[in-house]
């Protein structure tokens, strides 16, 4: 029975290897995307009820105010982790000339620059009821700006230069150099005296209420959700734009 068992996991093993390849990983994309897509809309809408109806609310200046925290959270940590990721991808792709891995950092860029921008605009409206000002040239707030700067100098370098090789290295050069912005942003508060509160979720513990963190890790799940199938759409048309002349192209049914 073991060694039938044995037989049968190995033949249904999956080489992981070839979805490295732009033909391969082109269709697999194209299947799970829809997947995600509903997985998104589901702990978006389950978020969203336990943050703003179940979660309690909080007395003060903030009051209902303090509801945009659901959403600025996940974007600010999205806009971190997405750009950790468009950096790995773009260092992988530079040095092992690996195609898939630059699309899929060009592909990342766009949504985490979204991610990043919400966060910049949740934190000002968040800021006016809690700290009676838009903004503040605070730490957090100035690295999290000099983030999103950093995301649009990758897109517009990458946009400006012709040949996309050329443009992959010289944007793997800007996003690994960039990386350095992301421990800034997160201990900025450790570091310097801010307006900006600390850490709400650590490794010794959270500082919320039970259904207030339930809400933001839904939320947060909801965003990675949505950043997959984002990324995934969005790597499938730079493939198209990329391999357009590729014969398997025509195979797909793309045009």
């Amino acid at each position: 029975m073991s060694l039938w068992l044995k037989f049968t996991m190995s033949k249904r093993k999956i080489n992981w290897y070839k979805y490295a390849a732009p033909a391969n990983f082109y269709p697999l994309a194209g299947r799970i995307i829809p997947w995600f897509a509903v997985i998104t809309i589901i702990l978006f809408a389950a978020g969203l009820y336990v943050g703003f109806f179940v979660a309690p609310k909080m007395g003060g200046d903030q009051r209902e105010a303090y509801h945009i925290i659901f959403i600025h959270v996940p974007a600010a940590w999205m806009g971190m982790f997405l750009y950790v990721l468009t950096a790995i991808y773009a260092g992988i792709g530079w040095a092992f000339n690996a195609r898939l891995a630059s699309m899929m950092a060009t592909a990342i860029s766009t949504t985490g620059a979204i991610f990043t921008f919400i966060s910049l605009v949740t934190g000002s409206l968040w800021g006016r009821p809690a700290w009676g000002v838009w903004w503040v040239w605070d730490a957090r707030m100035t690295s999290t700006l000099i983030l999103l700067f950093l995301y649009i100098g990758f897109i517009s370098l990458q946009s400006s230069i012709d040949d996309p090789r050329r443009a992959d290295r010289a944007g793997a050069v800007l996003a690994l150099v960039g990386l350095i912005n992301v421990p800034i942003i997160y201990f900025s508060v450790q570091w310097w005296n801010t307006l900006h509160q600390g850490a709400t979720i650590t490794a010794k513990g959270y500082h919320m209420v039970p259904s207030q963190l339930a809400g933001m890790l839904i939320l947060l799940a909801a965003c990675w959700m949505y950043s997959i199938a984002v990324v995934l759409a969005r790597v499938r048309y730079i493939i198209r734009e990329r391999e357009h002349e590729a014969p398997w192209l025509s195979a797909e049914g793309v045009v």
